[in-house]
């Protein structure tokens, strides 16, 4: 099952149900107003969902339309939480090696995680809106789910049964401004504005053995103004599943239903396979030849994110953004 939410009817959008092709659509709002409170009452409403989700299979679902992906908000336009892993290690390990700065071992078996703003999430085809090129702007290609509600202090093996969507996104980062923020000692704030999320959200069944309750073995394709830029398998090199993510960040509170769980830049340790954002490019050039030659994003550049199945259909849509200049009001 394939879920997403329209632009319309209030900042939490109207919660639709989409076809496996991402081309049709129809709204579900007489089952759930929002994807948020379906995340809330999920156990009374999932079936309900499939239902309708069948029966638009089947062309048999009232009101069905034509999906256009630029009328999508993020699956969840806004949510109570965001929290964000960086569960490939080899990523972290590196950005410190092109530093010269060693990785504590604790990196390895300790999860690091931020709290990011989720106030505001964009939709696929929204723009990124930027002020200055020289924020250093970069993509982040990850994996993101959201759960129900999660106890505090629940196991990993636990956590997954947690689990009820999954999809994909682009974590914007601004490098110049994320250097001068960590040299503070306190995290990130200007260096992470809005993430923007694939066009649809998808149930785990969704991803059949792909899928192994915590874990996604998938490439995820980046393409930066027409060129591949990377395809990392999100299974290979990765150091903590989602089931530990979720874990870690349940260690001392509650996570309530809707908190959405990313999963950090998808990177494997082999250069291959290319990168999923331009700062890991930029280290492994470092390393290679002394210093750094792609640029960060400009405006006027494209990234598409997407990931496709083993039959070639794309599972989550694709995020297409454009890096546009941002006047702020006088």
């Amino acid at each position: 099952m394939k879920l997403a939410s329209l632009k319309e009817g209030g900042r939490d959008g109207t919660l639709i149900v989409v076809d496996k092709g991402i081309k049709r659509a129809v709204r579900a709002t007489g089952i759930a107003p929002t994807l948020q409170r379906a995340i809330e009452e999920w156990a009374v409403v999932q079936p309900r969902l499939a239902e309708l989700a069948e029966q638009l299979r089947d062309d048999k679902a009232p009101g069905s339309f034509e999906l256009d992906t630029k009328a999508l908000a993020a699956p969840l336009p806004r949510a109570y939480q965001w929290a964000d892993g960086s569960a490939y290690v080899v990523h972290v390990e590196l950005v410190r090696k092109a530093r010269g700065v060693e990785m504590p071992p604790s990196f390895w078996t300790d999860p690091l995680m931020y709290q990011g703003g989720s106030d505001s999430f964009t939709g696929c085809n929204d723009e990124i809106e930027m002020a200055d090129e020289a924020f250093g702007i970069d993509f982040e290609g990850e994996i993101g789910v959201i759960v129900d509600d999660v106890p505090m202090g629940i196991s990993a093996e636990a956590a997954r049964k947690h689990i009820k969507l999954v999809t994909i996104l682009n974590d914007v980062s601004l490098r110049n401004l994320i250097v001068t923020e960590l040299a503070k000692g306190f995290g990130f704030f200007h260096g992470k504005p809005a993430t923007a999320f694939a066009p649809v959200a998808v149930t785990p069944e969704e991803l059949g053995t792909a899928w192994n309750g915590a874990r996604l073995n998938l490439p995820l394709i980046s393409t930066l103004n027409g060129k591949e830029f990377g395809h990392p398998n999100a299974a290979t090199d990765l150091t903590f599943d989602f089931g530990q993510l979720i874990a870690h960040a349940a260690r001392t509170r509650h996570l309530e239903a809707g908190t959405v769980v990313g999963s950090g830049t998808v990177a494997n340790r082999s250069a291959d396979v290319g990168c999923s954002c331009i700062a890991e490019r930029r280290v492994r050039e470092t390393i290679d030849s002394g210093k750094p030659v792609t640029p960060f994003m400009k405006f006027g550049d494209e990234i598409r994110i997407e990931m496709f199945d083993a039959a070639g259909e794309s599972i989550f849509g694709a995020i297409d953004q454009k890096v546009v200049k941002y006047d702020p009001p006088a």
